[in-house]
């Protein structure tokens, strides 16, 4: 009897022990996802240890491009790739945006910059680059010396070029006053001056005089 019920013991705590592992088997952790921000055709934008990086992914090896060391406080959002083609050459266009929120008693700033920089991924070369910046600001100003009465005003500011390709791969830079043209050079393999011009402002119309 003694020995009947030591078999059913050891037949029992294999079950259990089988059934464990089995289960464990089950649970066993996802592949953790791609932590691409951006891709195009062999291209990924990653962030490794703190540094912004574009990864040319060929069959034999994985080549690297450094960008930049980012900011926990600012990390690029809104990454794209673009493949594009200019007087024959194949370039990519990789743009982000990254935030800064600055707070006061009285103010808050939200300053966002977004950047545009042109790659020659066969010379791992950076041929272009551009930081445009817009700020809004919420501001609590008193109307009075005493600071018994206030408003809340909000303006934007914006800084840099807006930036803009053309379909000939040609890069256009452009803000309130002024229009900067660059195109590719085949023979140099780098951008070149184009030409600048004077934008006009935009007319006001006439007030009416009151009779």
């Amino acid at each position: 009897m003694k020995k009947t019920l030591f078999l059913i013991l050891i037949l029992l705590t294999a079950s259990l022990s089988y059934g464990q592992k089995k289960g464990a088997k089950k649970k066993a952790p996802a592949k953790p996802a791609s932590t691409a921000l951006a891709k195009a055709d062999n291209l990924t934008a990653e962030i490794v240890k703190g540094n912004f990086y574009l990864f040319i992914n060929n069959k034999a090896k994985k080549d690297t491009i450094g960008i930049k060391t980012v900011d926990e406080n600012s990390l690029p959002k809104n990454c794209a790739l673009k493949a594009f083609s200019a007087k024959g050459t194949p370039l990519y266009l990789l743009t982000w945006t990254e935030e800064q929120t600055t707070k006061t008693d009285l103010k808050t700033e939200v300053r966002s910059t977004l950047f545009s920089e042109v790659y020659d991924v066969t010379t791992k070369t950076k041929l272009f680059s551009n930081q445009q910046t817009t700020t809004n600001i919420t501001e609590k100003v008193f109307l009075d010396r005493l600071k018994n009465a206030s408003e809340t005003q909000e303006k934007v500011r914006r800084e840099g070029f807006e930036f803009s390709l053309t379909p000939d791969g040609d890069i256009v830079q452009k803000n309130k006053t002024q229009q900067n043209t660059f195109t590719f050079n085949t023979a140099e393999k780098k951008y070149v001056d184009g030409k600048t011009t004077s934008v006009a402002p935009a007319s006001t119309p006439a007030k009416k005089k009151k009779a």
